[in-house]
């Protein structure tokens, strides 16, 4: 039913022949090369959304789509505000207060209305859709993409950006090349400890026999 694609490495009966974290450096260090390119995306958003599937429990396919749902959603209600904020955002007047009062309001309703989003089914995973607004703030208004302050493109970067966390996620783990132990050869015989030696069996409890509560009658004459 979840649709697990590996093993997790938490799981005592697999054993890694390369060690996750090394792994696991060695994608985060890929992702400079994924930013460090004329289209300037947010390599940053990838490690949100990895982080994010091993909060929800590892990298299963089962997890990976409920963040591929949830994720896109947040950063188009992200999108909005911006929208909103760019084409209307001296509604209530050119001063500071008044354009923060717009912005509050945007706010207001927009997130309401994303956390609403989450009473249905698809899009329940209502911390993904989070994952996503914020991701696509820090886009935005960090200047990433490949058309610094267009809110759109900002919104096609985090978005792919945040789908490719779940699939670092499950290279990490599959990339180890876990194996499952032997159970004679890592963990011993049944009733040995790992080191081989054979743990002693308890002796069964002795039974002692309670003085009995009841007050014993004087015999009769």
């Amino acid at each position: 039913m979840t649709g697990k694609w590996i093993r997790p490495a938490a799981n005592p009966a697999v054993r890694e022949r390369v060690p996750h974290e090394i792994v696991a450096s060695v994608l985060a260090a890929t992702t400079a090369f994924v930013g460090g390119t004329a289209l300037h995306l947010p390599p940053w958003a990838i490690f949100i959304s990895w982080a994010g599937i091993f909060l929800l429990g590892g990298p299963t396919l089962f997890h990976a789509k409920r963040l591929w749902c949830a994720m896109p959603v947040g950063s188009s209600y992200a999108l909005l505000i911006v929208l909103a904020e760019t084409n209307a955002g001296t509604a209530f007047g050119d001063g500071r207060l008044a354009r923060n009062a717009f912005a509050a309001l945007c706010i207001l309703v927009l997130n309401s209305a994303l956390m609403y989003t989450g009473r249905i089914p698809l899009f329940s995973l209502v911390p993904g859709m989070f994952f996503g607004f914020a991701s696509y703030f820090a886009t935005f208004f960090g200047g990433f993409g490949y058309d610094p302050g267009n809110p759109w493109a900002a919104w096609v970067c985090v978005v792919a950006m945040n789908a490719l966390g779940p699939v670092y996620a499950w290279l990490s783990m599959a990339l180890t090349f876990s194996v499952p132990h032997e159970a004679a050869g890592e963990n011993g015989a049944d009733g040995d400890d790992p080191d081989g030696a054979r743990v002693p069996e308890q002796s069964p409890r002795r039974l002692t026999a309670r003085p009995s509560l009841r007050r014993r009658e004087a015999p009769r004459r």
